[in-house]
């Protein structure tokens, strides 16, 4: 029964890898050929990927892209750290869980709703829709997913740690940056990286709050889908994964590097 159980379970996996991953090698595979659609494969060519380097308005997305993921990133991972301390440090369990509600009801909103909003908000406050208004919708929307990853850490924090520490006569600047911040770097770490995905994945807020002759890789590719498929999109969408795919490798040495860090505290603790 656990065989037939494991082989449905190694099944199911396979198909739903193939499913995620076949589209986006048909793209790829694409982006190489000489063909101006894909009807067919005319053979291999690199002129789809010097279009696309020679397209200074698309290398100008790709940056702002790029820029934009980055500092909401950062900015996000910034205050949903903070926001996480605060909702670990609520005194009434009452107060935790109205603050984790809140949080988780951004989480689940629907992108369409938040643009709308969004727009709404900067149209009022007089806010032009460009630049500014794209990163802070972007700042506003990753901060939960920064809680979510930054709270089972803060969860899993024995508190004995800090008394510990502050026995010991540390001050709470030196518990906060020696003790609680080691501790729960690798769920920054994940959150930040989430955080880009999210920037880099997004198009319904975007889509709302962009303006100004300043827009993002999402709302370019839809804009120029609506004429027809071009196989510079193509090319882009090959630079795009191996971007993400650079981005899952570093995440990937990082997470090594503090697991073996913790095992060697674990061992010269346990000597």
């Amino acid at each position: 029964m656990r065989q037939q159980a494991s082989k449905l379970g190694r099944s199911y996996i396979i198909i739903a890898f193939l499913l995620l991953y076949i589209p986006i090698i048909y793209l790829i595979v694409y982006s190489f050929s000489k063909g101006t659609t894909m009807a067919n494969f005319h053979g291999f060519s690199l002129t789809h990927y010097n279009e696309l380097f020679h397209d200074n308005r698309m290398l100008s997305i790709f940056l702002n892209t790029i820029l934009i993921a980055l500092l909401s990133s950062i900015f996000s991972t910034i205050v949903g750290t903070l926001g996480a301390l605060g909702v670990n440090n609520a005194k009434r369990e009452r107060s935790r869980q109205t603050l984790l509600s809140f949080n988780n009801i951004l989480l689940v909103s629907p992108d369409v709703i938040m643009g709308a909003s969004f727009l709404i908000f900067f149209t009022s406050l007089g806010v032009p829709l460009g630049f500014w208004s794209v990163l802070l919708s972007h700042i506003a929307f990753e901060i939960p997913i920064v809680v979510l990853m930054v709270l089972p850490r803060l969860d899993e924090m024995s508190p004995s740690l800090i008394n510990a520490a502050t026995d010991l006569g540390a001050t709470s600047g030196q518990v906060f940056s020696k003790v609680v911040l080691p501790f729960i770097q690798p769920g920054i770490i994940a959150g930040f990286f989430m955080a880009i995905t999210y920037s880099l994945d997004d198009f319904a807020v975007t889509f709302f709050v962009t303006g100004n002759g300043f827009t993002t890789l999402s709302v370019e590719i839809y804009s120029r889908a609506r004429q027809g498929i071009s196989l510079e999109i193509n090319a882009l969408a090959g630079i795009m994964f191996i971007f993400s795919l650079v981005l899952v490798i570093i995440y990937y040495f990082i997470e090594n590097h503090n697991v073996s860090a913790r095992r060697k505290k674990d061992k010269l603790g346990g000597a």
